[in-house]
């Protein structure tokens, strides 16, 4: 009797729990999407032994009133990345490259790769964002700013690598970037001898049974799909991505997501478990503490437990997934905004992590300013230990911003010196001297404030 008596109040404190962790999650999304209005709609899942949960909260649009669900389509970005790292974890577990293979042997012979005395940036380097290349190639001069990759083909990144010049050994310290991922997509997909969607299809998609992601959507998928939206909550086109597809070109879903969850844990049997354990197994430290670098994930190690994850941001989506590989547990978060939402899929895994309670966006009108007017605050300005550049152009009566190793965006002025971003919630304000010339840019950002002098 003693003993049905205690299970019988066990069951009872963890149904208590399991409601007051869903009302905490309720309030959550209601905070996000109808109070602060940080974004339209938002798509969370959890799984763990015990089974899986999505909620939906929001809507697919403005002008579309139906709320996301587990099969909402959304764009994961970055995430695209494990994807890439889970491939190439494959393709070394059936012996088809190996991890210090000279990315040059998967190039076309013409392609000249930036080496450093006699090291070359292989595989594995690209893989754990340690090869020595930037986050992003400086010849990125998009068409259309909106759509920012997708017209960088092959022949505009074998002209970047050519003249790129490496800074330090390849292999030597880690710095995130996107170009480093989208190369490692395209030497895997040209080893593979097909494009990049149709291996990640038939290698790992399939495999999977994740039958609702890929790069390209069918028309019913297009039906499903979550329009994005800037920080102003004003819709946004979908980002396309030529040769640096393997940095962020996947379109998901929380129940596809779960699914990729689910194998990495191993609450199921796949064709990839051993290519799976291979990513985790090797891993290194950052300059960021109690963070490490796996082939594809981040390890987070803190509150004595580690939190194996990745994000992914694009123009008007924010995307997480991650997991607690002792406890197989996970959670994936996707919203259709760029609203940051990696402490909510962080909180879910484990509570420890603190969860944010946002505040509505600060409105700014837009006024107009003639060409002339622009053209005094176009320079470079020094974010100093950051190590970045904030380059601002003029362009057709427009002004342009481009923070190092990002996309560049137009900022709009709302007075005679102060100049916002609609893809994120920032404001730039650009101090003159005595005599009217810009000396400084001073970015703010989520309460955080950055003084940047002009250095040309």
């Amino acid at each position: 009797m003693k003993t049905r008596f205690i299970v019988s109040c066990l069951s009872l404190l963890m149904g208590a729990l399991a409601a007051q962790a869903a009302d905490e999650l309720r309030t959550a999304l209601t905070n996000r999407v109808d109070e602060a209005k940080r974004t339209v709609g938002i798509v969370v899942g959890t799984i763990q032994a015990e089974g899986r949960q999505v909620i939906g909260h929001g809507r697919l649009a403005k002008a579309d009133p139906r709320a996301p669900d587990g099969d909402t389509l959304f764009e994961i970005g970055s995430i695209t990345k494990v994807f890439t790292s889970l491939l190439l974890a494959d393709m070394v577990e059936r012996g088809e490259v190996k991890l210090d293979d000279p990315v040059a042997k998967y190039l076309p012979e013409t392609v000249k790769m930036p080496t450093r005395g006699d090291k070359q940036i292989t595989l594995r380097d690209l893989s754990m964002h340690v090869s020595g290349l930037p986050r992003l190639p400086n010849n990125m001069k998009p068409a259309d700013p909106g759509n920012p990759y997708a017209d960088y083909d092959p022949q505009k990144l074998y002209a970047y690598l050519a003249r790129y010049e490496l800074t330090r050994d390849p292999g030597d310290k880690y710095e995130y970037s996107n170009l480093a991922a989208g190369l490692l997509g395209h030497a895997l997909s040209r080893r593979a001898g097909m494009s990049y969607e149709q291996v990640i299809r038939r290698r790992v998609l399939e495999p999977l049974g994740m039958t609702n992601t890929s790069v390209t959507l069918s028309e019913r998928q297009k039906q499903n799909l979550a329009i994005g939206h800037d920080s102003g909550l004003a819709p946004v086109k979908n980002w396309d991505l030529d040769a640096l597809a393997g940095a962020g070109a996947l379109r998901s879903t929380a129940n596809d997501m779960l699914t990729f969850l689910a194998a990495h844990m191993e609450l199921s049997d796949t064709p990839l478990k051993a290519a799976m354990r291979r990513m985790r197994s090797d891993s290194r430290p950052t300059e960021t503490t109690n963070l490490r670098v796996a082939l594809g994930w981040h390890i987070s190690t803190q509150f004595g437990m580690e939190l194996v994850w990745h994000n992914g941001g694009t123009g008007g989506y924010h995307a997480w997934a991650g997991f607690d590989p002792a406890k197989r547990k996970g959670a994936v978060v996707l919203c259709n905004s760029a609203l940051d939402i990696d402490d909510l899929g962080q909180h879910l895994v484990e509570p420890q992590y603190p969860l944010r309670k946002w505040s509505p966006p600060v409105v700014r009108k837009e006024i107009t300013l003639e060409p002339k007017a622009l053209q005094t605050f176009v320079g470079k300005y020094d974010y100093g230990q950051r190590k970045a550049i904030l380059t601002v152009t003029e362009e057709g009566g427009h002004l342009f911003a481009q923070l190092t190793g990002q996309p560049r965006f137009e900022i709009f002025p709302r007075s005679q010196t102060e100049f916002f971003w609609k893809v994120v919630d920032a404001e730039v304000k650009f101090v003159k001297d005595d005599k009217g010339k810009v000396i400084k840019a001073i970015h703010q950002q989520e309460g955080g404030r950055i003084d940047a002098p002009r250095i040309e």
